[in-house]
Order: structure tokens, then sequence, then C-alpha cells
């Protein structure tokens, strides 16, 4: 028997190697998820290439293409993978072999039929997937593909490209996100109001009977939260909220840089870092607006042996923060770099961390219950959920889109978010309008507009008819220039490559997100205009 290699401490695996920039953003936990999911693509055209290619890169578990169309010569000009030797196979099983020798940990499948048949025979196929993709489908096959998904609660994300208009809709019931990743987050330091254990910490120090040595090397956040007690004795208990009253508190703190025999101010680094930090240091510990409206969600007071787990972490954060939180979230246990001395910021460190761990086991004790409550096992939720959860309590977001039905029903139609941005006669809401009418015509004439040069003409008026009668059926009172009707005649629902490429990356970032659960998915439609190269996302 072989003895099984191991890895040597220090040396970097391959997987590692490879994949090492998408560790950074996701970690090993969202490449896990990712590589044990498994994706649907209906319809292999360029833009479906593209997403899948985005996804196959950096490790989808496995792929399954759906399409019964063959090979044209159409595809070999808007496909960047296949050739002139393809045309006539097909385009499921050409468009798998290409993809998969991108990426050998992958696992790729075909199915050579078209999607109508499956969901007239087969509609519990699509229950096997993760994520569904559907690109550059009619109208009538994408809304009863929809209406499965939504009832076996599977995301879809749809994607078109269609001349220089690139489309996308996410349809998802409720997708939950525990690492949302936001932007310039603050440091959770409490230094408003010290938990016991740090306070006792702070005590601990005395600025006005120290070695120099020792003063230059005090954690700014120790310095902050001395000068706060200051501040609190001076001021009756209140924060510096305002420019001036920050001003004034700089100037404390200030004052406490040491100074020479000569009266001048010694260079204290930690000070500095203690004065630059006053305005993101300084501030109320307070729970966030939306996860307020997430621990008052139907979903996180009313719980059942269905009730996915992220609920029931919530349903626990929210006993702790009205108990032992007393009004605050769990804290995070970590501080930022600063200038000090080893084993002063370790122990600050550690003062923070335990605090922290102390919290997680308080949540954990609520999730426990919680579970034994709802009849399901204590093991059912891990250590790592529960540690992820506590760690990013302040970013936690549900996002909850529309269904496809409610969009196109006539009484359920978000008619006040397109008229609000019809205002701006070159919105992207005019794109959305137009597809819809495109949709519209193909409906009525078995094919898009302006497909072949000669049709181009003609099919203007004919267009024009179908967008006026989609505003007039669904009491839209606005305007849509000429210049649209004649440019998406033009079109002649092309697909070109470049904007099927970006469309392509776009969508399979918004995959991972919903795969990984980390990130926010945009709720719920994105348009990007290739004519002025932006785009804009809209809750229809």
């Amino acid at each position: 028997m072989a003895a099984a290699v191991q890895q040597q401490p220090g040396r970097v695996s391959m997987k590692e190697q490879r994949y090492d920039r998408q560790l950074r953003l996701w970690g090993d936990h969202g490449q896990e998820a990712l590589e044990l999911a498994h994706v649907c693509l209906i319809c292999a055209t360029a833009t479906g290439q593209e997403i899948l290619k985005n996804l196959v890169l950096p490790g989808v578990g496995s792929f399954t293409v759906v399409d019964g169309s063959q090979v044209a010569g159409e595809d070999v000009g808007n496909s960047f993978f296949l050739q002139r030797s393809n045309i006539g196979q097909n385009r499921a099983q050409c468009t798998m072999e290409l993809l998969q020798e991108l990426n050998s940990d992958v696992s790729g499948n075909f199915v050579e039929e078209n999607p109508d048949k499956l969901l007239d025979n087969d509609p519990s196929f699509f229950c096997r997937f993760n994520v569904v993709i559907a690109t550059q489908l009619p109208e009538s096959t994408l809304l009863r593909l929809a209406e499965v998904l939504w009832n076996y609660n599977i995301p879809l994300l749809v994607c078109r490209t269609y001349g220089l208009v690139g489309y996308m809709r996410i349809v998802i019931k409720e997708h939950q996100v525990i690492e949302s990743h936001p932007d310039n987050a603050l440091d959770d330091l409490r230094l408003d109001n010290p938990f016991p254990e740090l306070q006792e910490h702070i005590h601990s120090y005395n600025l006005d009977h120290m070695e120099k040595k020792d003063h230059s090397h005090t954690p700014w956040i120790v310095i902050v939260a001395k000068y706060l007690e200051k501040w609190y004795n001076e001021t009756g208990g209140q924060i510096p909220r305002n420019y001036k009253e920050k001003e004034a508190f700089r100037e404390m703190i200030r004052q406490g840089i040491l100074k020479n025999e000569n009266g001048v101010q010694e260079d204290e680094e930690n000070f500095e870092e203690a004065i630059k930090n006053v305005n993101t240091a300084v501030v109320p510990s307070k729970i966030p607006v939306c996860i307020e409206d997430i621990l008052n969600d139907d979903c996180c007071t009313s719980l059942s042996q269905q009730t996915p787990s992220f609920w029931i972490l919530a349903r626990a954060l929210k006993e702790f923060v009205a108990k032992e939180g007393q009004g605050n979230l769990p804290v995070r246990g970590t501080i930022p770099d600063m200038i000090a001395d080893s084993g002063k910021f370790i122990k600050l460190q550690n003062v923070y961390r335990e605090k922290a761990k102390k919290d997680a086991e308080a949540v954990g004790n609520y999730a426990a219950k919680m579970l034994q409550s709802v009849g399901k096992a204590p093991e059912s939720i891990s250590q790592r959920e529960l540690k992820l959860l506590c760690n990013n309590s302040a970013f936690l977001r549900v996002v909850r889109c529309r269904s496809l039905s409610e969009e196109y029903g006539l009484h359920t139609s978000n008619k006040d978010e397109i008229i609000s941005h019809m205002d701006n006669p070159d919105s992207e809401m005019v794109l959305y309008l137009m597809l819809r009418a495109v949709d519209r015509f193909f409906k009525h004439h078995g094919r898009y507009p302006g497909v072949y040069n000669y049709q181009v003409e003609d099919d203007i008026g004919k267009l024009k008819t179908c967008l006026n009668s989609f505003l007039q059926e669904y009491g839209l009172p606005v305007t849509v220039k000429d210049d649209y009707i004649h440019e998406f005649c033009r079109y002649g629902a092309a697909e070109p490559h470049t904007i099927a490429a970006f469309l392509g990356g776009v969508a399979a970032q918004e995959i991972v997100k919903i795969i990984t659960k980390q990130f926010v998915i945009f709720n719920n439609t994105y348009i990007y205009n290739g004519m002025s190269q932006t785009s804009a996302t809209f809750k229809l």
C-alpha cells in the first residue's frame, strides 16, 4: 500500500497556488462552497459560454449544459470557443468539451434537449442544481422555467445580450448573506461604552506616571479611551459628536503628548494615531437599522423545523442582544494594527478576543435551545457557522427578489419604478422597455425584428406598434424616442461577443455571490448600455 503524501508545513498546496487571489476574497469556506456547487446553463450561446468560462476557471464543482440546438455559423462568429469544424454538431456537447479543457478539476455534463421539452417531460430535472442560468430564452419559455424554479426554491439568473444591450435578472425568493464584506467598515472597539473587561484593562494604564518608552508605546485605543473618560467628566457623559467637539477632543489628546526639558512636544506616533482615529473610533455603539429589521423579521420570530440555520442563528442573536448584549451585538474581536510594543498590543488584542469568544458562546447556547425547540440536532449548526455569524453580526443582509410572474403581471408589475426612472428619456430603463417590446414582437411574428437587413425598415413600424401596445396594456404613461426603436431593429437580435464577454464577467460574479453567500447580490434587474458604457440596477 502506497504511503499517503503529506504536505510539508509551510509548503503551499497546488490548489492554494492556483486559486490564491480568489481565496483572499472569499476564503477556504467560500472556495469549498464553490467546489461543491452544481450549476446549469440553459442555451450555450456566446453569453452562456462566457458565464460558464468565468465559473470553470475559479473551480466550480460541476456544470451541466442544456441545449438542443446545433452549432450554426453565427455561433462560430459570436463565440470565442467554437470553430468552423463544430458547425452541425450539438452546441451543448461542444461547449461542455471545450470549457472542461480550462480546468481539469471541474466536472462537465451536457443534455441534448430543448428546454421546453424538459419542462414538459421532467421539470424536476432542475431540482439538482444550486443555480440555473438561462440565456437568450424567449419570453414564454423563460416564464415557464422561472415558475418551476421559484416553486422548487432554486435561484435563477436570467442573462441576455441583445445588440449593444446587456440584461440580467436575479429570481430568488430569499438570499441570506453572513459575510457581506462592506466597504470601509469601522472597527468594533466599543470605546463609547467599554465592556467590563476592556474597562479593567484601560484602568491598568496610568498615562501620567509612565516612563517615556512606555508612554510612546501605549496603544492608541487605550489613549482614546483614557481621554474619553476625562471628556465624560467634563461634559456630563456625552461623547464628542460634531466637528467642533471632536476638534476639542483631539486637542485634549494632543496636550497629553510628553514634552522635553525645553517644553517642546516629543514625537509620539501613538498619540498622533489616536488623534487621527478620533473620527472613526469615537462613535456610538448601536445596532444598524438593517440588522434591526432582520432581528424583527417574521422569519426570526417564528421558527420551525424547516427554518434555515441563518434564521435560527439570527433568533439566537436577538436573544443575546436583549440579555447579555444589553442592546449591543456580539463583540467582533479584532483590532487594527497600531504602534505599540508587542506585549501591550497582544494583551489588548486578547481582551477583545476573549470577549468575542464569550459572546459567541452565549449566542451558541441560545442557538442550541432554539434547535432543541424545533426538534433539530444541536450539531446541525457548526461552530464555524456560529463564529462566522458572530464576527459578522453587524453585516448580515437578506435579499428578497420578486418573482418573474409578479414582474410580468398586469396588476403586480412595479409601474412606479419604471415611471420614476423615465424622467430621464435616456435612462437604462428605456432599454428594459425595448427588450419587453422585442419579446412582444417575437410573440406576434415568430422572429425578432431586423434579423435580416431587408426587414429593418418594415420592422420599425411593427416594433413601434408592439412597444405602444405594451405601454398601453401596462398603463405606463411614458414616451420612448424613435431612435431606440430604430436602433433595436438594427441590432437584429445579434449577440456581439464584446457585450457577451462583459455580461459573462458580471453574471459569474453574481453566481459566485449566490453560491458562497458572500457579498451582496443586486436586487433584481441589471441593464448594461454598451453604447454609453453605463449600467443601472432596478427593482422590478
